[in-house]
């Protein structure tokens, strides 16, 4: 659990603060590569080659395309829980003894995220390095056939070009969308393949069966290389499994992880569904250290049953760590100036879940965390059993435990108008509710990250909201308003939605009776309130735990990595 002190800043985020021009002049170069067309669209202008010819000719003018094979890679696809097996993986063979080199996407505040060398992210100046090298030799080499390669084509070469430079042991690379046609799948001769669990994700891209996605996620695998998977749907699993027969692929069915194999430890990694990538990871590790020689090495001194799971396994999975993926944060910054018991809490629960299968995962866990924390209570609404749709009121009697607060549950949403949150929010809900967990409040907010730009921990936090488009959020609020009133809402509150009001927000909106309609000055109906900027919401939060010293605010913050990303860049501003 991480703590922000009472400036809002980690103690590991001090020194990024002060970043020099150079640094900054790399993220503009990041930027002008961004292409701005979507996904699935087909590219404006056709091309003389396709995206994987290209990425062999980007290697081969940086001299990296006969190192990438002594990169000894560890190749991983999947919808949900990939970036987790790979953490999972790196923490294993780190603790092996193993020098690692992680590749993961997308990163939260800081491109650097995604590439670890030995469990940490690259530093500033050997990150400059290796990108400028990269940059002016693909500069020198460009054609009209041949330009610069977009952003993620860079970043997959530029991984390629690190961990070569770095010299690392193992390279665990996590794909970044599907696999087929994925920049990473320039990898000819891995050591070992991963899938972790298939889902409808990406549909834009991959097509709209679970057949079609598998198809691409099972593109990653090479002739005779072993591959491991977890438990699919009979439909994923019958194209992987055909796909592996084709290729001679000695392919194995991995299970979930056994908590008692552990031996007192814990998974670092927060949610019953971490054991299904931590089983998958424990069997992708096995497979590289048997194949690279090491296994017997690591085993030698372990008895018979450590060696089914050695110590050093056990020890990079209970301290794996991912950013955004399961993370409670205590704000510390909104009761710093307040004495103990005059002052409310503020807990921030941050998992960037995006598909139906991950939203659920990321509910059970949201509801597992707060039910182990003993002040947790019910909110303020209960379904009513006998129509299944929430009614909402006054508070349930709570559990006051020790300091005597009231638990309140809040909702801070946004998605990406690629997913469906007609999908997305009824799945969040109701999986909520079948736990017994209810939200008090839902806040929707606008993205604050420009998807046009690279940006750096330091780049400065955008602060004009006048001429923010808030149409999309108002179309969460619509669609979660008929979840929990069981109502159609009309377009009143967008057409009579005021900035100013919405910078003033008042605190007793956390205490309102969620059949309260919104009035010409308020901006919110009962249950949920549309706010014009991510940092006015925190603001927000932050006061009302201030000014309501009996209450803790337990906020899940869900629904896009690019939200995760942005809360956490304000709490450590």
């Amino acid at each position: 659990m991480e703590k922000i002190d009472s400036n809002g800043i980690t103690k590991e985020h001090v020194d990024d603060l002060q970043l020099p021009s150079s640094y900054e002049s790399a993220m503009e170069a990041l930027s002008s590569l961004i292409s701005g067309h979507k996904r699935g669209q087909k590219p404006l202008i056709p091309s003389k080659y396709d995206k994987l010819e290209r990425m062999r000719m980007y290697l081969k003018i940086l001299g990296l395309e006969e190192h990438i094979a002594g990169l000894k890679i560890i190749h991983v696809a999947g919808t949900k829980g990939k970036g987790s097996t790979c953490t999972f993986c790196e923490a294993i063979l780190r603790e092996c003894g193993v020098r690692t080199g992680l590749f993961t996407s997308p990163h939260l505040i800081d491109v650097r995220e995604r590439f670890r060398i030995n469990g940490l992210e690259i530093t500033e100046d050997r990150f400059l390095q290796h990108f400028w090298e990269c940059w002016h030799k693909l500069e020198e080499n460009i054609t009209e056939d041949l330009p610069m390669p977009p952003l993620f084509q860079f970043l997959t070469v530029l991984a390629f070009k690190i961990f070569t430079s770095e010299q690392v042991d193992v390279a665990i690379v996590e794909v970044g969308i599907g696999g087929k046609n994925d920049s990473t799948n320039v990898i000819k001769e891995p050591v070992v393949c991963g899938i972790t669990s298939l889902g409808m994700d990406h549909t834009e891209t991959l097509g709209n069966t679970l057949s079609e996605i598998a198809s691409h996620k099972a593109g990653i695998f090479k002739p005779k290389i072993p591959a491991f998977t977890v438990s699919q749907l009979s439909e994923a699993m019958e194209v992987i499994q055909e796909r592996s027969k084709e290729l001679e692929v000695p392919l194995e069915v991995t299970p979930a992880l056994d908590p008692k194999k552990l031996e007192g430890l814990k998974l670092s990694l927060s949610g019953d569904h971490q054991l299904i990538n931590a089983g998958l990871a424990v069997s992708l590790c096995k497979c590289w250290l048997q194949r690279t020689g090491n296994w017997e090495k690591l085993t030698k001194n372990d008895d018979l049953e450590a060696a089914d799971l050695p110590h050093a396994f056990r020890r990079g999975l209970a301290s794996a760590h991912i950013s955004g993926r399961a993370q409670i944060i205590h704000d510390a910054s909104s009761n710093s100036n307040a004495t103990e018991g005059s002052r409310g809490d503020l807990i921030f629960y941050l998992d960037g879940a995006h598909s139906p299968e991950s939203v659920e995962a990321c509910a059970n866990w949201f509801s597992s965390s707060i039910k182990e924390n003993e002040n947790s209570s019910v909110s303020n609404f209960k379904l009513d059993k006998m129509n299944g749709v929430p009614t909402n009121g006054h508070f349930q009697r709570e559990k006051e435990v020790g300091s005597c607060k009231i638990s309140k549950q809040i909702l801070l949403f946004n998605c990406m108008d690629l997913r469906d949150p007609q999908i997305l929010l009824p799945r969040l809900a109701n999986t909520c509710a079948s736990s017994g967990t209810y939200f008090s409040k839902a806040l929707f907010v606008p993205s604050m990250s420009a998807y046009n730009k690279v940006t750096s921990g330091a780049s400065a936090i955008p602060t004009d909201i006048s001429k923010k488009d808030l149409s999309w959020q108002f179309n969460l609020q619509r669609i979660w308003e008929k979840i929990v009133q069981g109502k159609e809402l009309d377009s009143s509150s967008e057409k009579g939605f005021n900035i100013d009001n919405a910078k003033t927000l008042s605190h007793e909106f956390i205490h309102q009776d969620a059949s309260r309609r919104n009035t010409t000055t308020d901006n919110y109906i009962g249950s949920s309130a549309v706010m014009p900027s991510l940092p006015l919401a925190i603001k927000w939060l932050r006061d009302c735990v201030k000014e309501n010293p009996s209450i803790r605010l337990q906020v899940l913050v869900t629904g896009s990595l690019h939200l995760v990303g942005d809360v956490l860049k304000v709490l450590r501003r």
